[in-house]
């Protein structure tokens, strides 16, 4: 999506989105990256696409729509760094990924790759049929051997109510191999519940390999262990630090690194980023 953030007095125009912040993370570290998604065929959503492309993202299945424009979200911070947002997206191309006549082409693609990821978001944005089709696409993608990486973010402005909220987030965490859950989320959705708790219920639906996000406390690994940040930090800017850690413990994960490595290393990204104004702050030397 296309993002207002503030920058001093005045609003500054970029990009960003929970899966696409976590993919351009992944591809700055040097990994082989495509993102599927619909964009319009507008200049801002070209504009878009090229700077994703310089990013290093493969955007081959970026798929372009006829009539729909991308969608818009705007961040606002409180004075310790704590975000909001406010959305304008019920026309966005994205909606309408699935319908595109070029969708099953890129979603046979897709399916080969060795790692799929996608969030609660990436359901909440899709009518029905785009969810089902999402969730069977990240079945083809274990039938051929790949991952697939779920993250419940929890917008509930994008939902009728919690109870169409948790009947997809279950279904998806059943095809989910790596779940990360953040307990905030959760106990927003289900009420008040230990990060144990949240864990519990994650493998129980099928899912193995959970990491319970905690925020500046950390996150527990799936063997029970509390991995604090390595340092307590003041955050400039909140948002996309959950997207950063994704893309940090996956990308560690991918390269053989253990449980423990992988959560500091999903630490260490989600600190830099929180330093930083923006979801996805631009890149340094």
């Amino acid at each position: 999506m296309l993002e207002l953030a503030r920058k001093g007095g005045d609003w500054q125009l970029g990009h960003g989105g929970d899966t696409l912040n976590t993919a351009i993370h992944l591809a700055r570290a040097g990994h082989d990256v495509a993102y599927l998604t619909a964009l319009g065929s507008d200049p801002l959503s070209a504009d878009l696409k090229a700077k994703w492309a310089a990013e290093g993202l493969d955007t081959s299945l970026v798929l372009n729509h006829p009539t729909r424009s991308t969608g818009l979200y705007a961040i606002t911070t409180d004075a310790v760094g704590e975000r909001s947002f406010t959305y304008w997206r019920d026309s966005s191309a994205a909606r309408e990924l699935f319908a595109l006549p070029a969708a099953e082409p890129a979603l046979a693609v897709a399916a080969t790759a060795d790692l799929l990821a996608f969030s609660l978001i990436s359901l909440a944005v899709l009518p029905d049929a785009g969810r089902a089709r999402l969730l069977e696409l990240a079945r083809m993608v274990r039938a051929n051997g790949g991952q697939i990486a779920f993250d419940g973010n929890y917008r509930p402005r994008l939902w009728r109510d919690p109870a169409e909220t948790m009947e997809w987030r279950d279904r998806a965490i059943a095809v989910s191999t790596i779940g990360l859950p953040t307990l905030e989320d959760e106990a927003a959705l289900a009420g008040p519940q230990t990060a144990a708790d949240v864990m519990r219920r994650w493998q129980a639906l099928g899912c193995e390999e959970v990491v319970v996000k905690l925020g500046a406390q950390g996150c527990l690994l799936p063997d029970g262990q509390l991995v604090p940040p390595p340092a307590r930090l003041d955050p400039v800017d909140t948002s996309g630090a959950g997207d950063a850690f994704n893309a940090g413990y996956l990308g560690a994960r991918l390269q053989g690194a253990d449980w423990h490595a992988a959560a500091l290393a999903g630490h260490a990204l989600a600190g830099w980023t929180i330093l930083r104004p923006g979801a996805i702050p631009a890149r340094e030397d």
